[in-house]
């Protein structure tokens, strides 16, 4: 799994036949958190998630596997029927699925195989008061020189200039 993100609830995927990217929904379990300090956003995205509504707005735009005579494309109907590329070492209790990956794709009955891929894993970086906690002061401090790390770190910490 080196340098590969698990891919959690808000993941921007995109079809290759489709024209619009939509967000991902995490409906096959409810316990799983990741990237989420408070844990009630980022639910972990596994190869179960499947189905006709795994999406928020559950299109990719026109689906240019589905040409409309006399000119134009139906609308795509996001329906995900397999996801390949998971990480197989991660098993969730709740559904039984596997971690998905962010370079792990899915597979929709008109595109084929592998054609919904994952553009964004929807991790995103948030600093905690924890994390300035366990990071080294004098790096800290020569980072950001003009902030009072007083307020995020034990005052035993500090190191006296």
């Amino acid at each position: 799994m080196s340098e590969k993100h698990l891919v959690c609830q808000g993941a921007l995927c995109k079809c290759n036949f489709g024209t619009t990217p939509d967000t991902l929904k995490v409906l096959t379990q409810t316990k799983h958190f990741i990237n989420d300090k408070e844990g009630s956003n980022k639910l972990m995205a596994t190869n179960m998630d499947i189905g006709a509504s795994t999406f928020e707005k559950n299109t990719f735009g026109p689906c240019k596997m589905q040409p409309i005579p006399g000119g134009g494309f139906k609308p795509c109907q996001i329906v995900v029927t397999a996801w390949s590329g998971f990480y197989e070492k991660i098993t969730l209790q709740d559904n039984n699925g596997k971690a998905l990956l962010e370079d792990s794709k899915a597979t929709c009955p008109i595109g084929g195989p592998d054609c919904i891929t994952i553009i964004n894993h929807g991790q995103t970086a948030e600093v905690s008061s924890q994390n300035v906690e366990n990071a080294h002061k004098e790096v800290l401090m020569e980072l950001f020189p003009f902030v009072d790390l007083n307020k995020y770190i034990r005052k035993s910490d500090i190191i006296d200039s």
